[in-house]
């Protein structure tokens, strides 16, 4: 019954996100803060303490606590940049995404890979060169950041979709699932907003 509540409520917020679509005065995507933070694992919900990680598993939150690192950073960069809402909301989201993947590192005892919380500092060399690569174009225009929003989005979908296609620990797959379909909100909020004149 508690399930059928969520998909419904869910449902909701995508129906309103795309009442409100790419508006200035509105949000432009729904917020899942409040699934991640129920579901986000270290909270006992899932019983996962009695479950062991495979080394794939380890490296999978691994990479996904980097990876919503890289969002939420090109996001608050182009969110100061262009002022736009699509970057100022998400990238709230993007860092709940981030603290519901370092409760999982913390509740499986894998060390977290961030060393610092700085702005356009990662400790992986691929997620450095892109986020650079990512401010670049982002720095060109609005569209082109909306571009990379969009890119962002894919990005983080593909990886989820992998991983969720080995992982058997019950708290990661809920929130590998959470934040994927949050990601395809943003998703559908960047194509929104590419669909929409701006002025820039």
């Amino acid at each position: 019954m508690k399930r059928s509540k969520w998909y419904l409520f869910l449902s909701g917020l995508v129906f309103a996100f795309f009442l409100v679509g790419c508006q200035t005065e509105a949000p432009t995507s729904t917020d899942d803060s409040n699934t991640l933070a129920k579901f986000g694992g270290g909270n006992a919900n899932g019983g996962g303490s009695g479950y062991e990680l495979s080394q794939e598993e380890r490296d999978g939150l691994i990479h996904m606590r980097i990876e919503e690192k890289l969002a939420r950073d090109v996001y608050i960069v182009m969110g100061e940049l262009w002022n736009h809402k699509v970057f100022l909301n998400i990238q709230l989201s993007e860092q709940k995404h981030m603290e519901a993947v370092k409760r999982l590192l913390d509740k499986y005892s894998v060390a977290d890979p961030l060393t610092t919380d700085s702005v356009g500092v990662f400790p992986d060399p691929q997620f450095q060169l892109l986020y650079d690569q990512f401010i670049q174009q982002g720095n060109q225009s609005l569209n082109e950041a909306l571009l990379v929003g969009k890119a962002i989005e894919e990005l983080d979908i593909a990886d989820l979709t992998f991983q969720l296609t080995f992982v058997d620990n019950p708290d990661i797959i809920r929130v590998y699932q959470n934040l994927k379909a949050a990601s395809e909100n943003h998703l559908a909020a960047f194509i929104k907003c590419l669909n929409v004149p701006t002025a820039e």
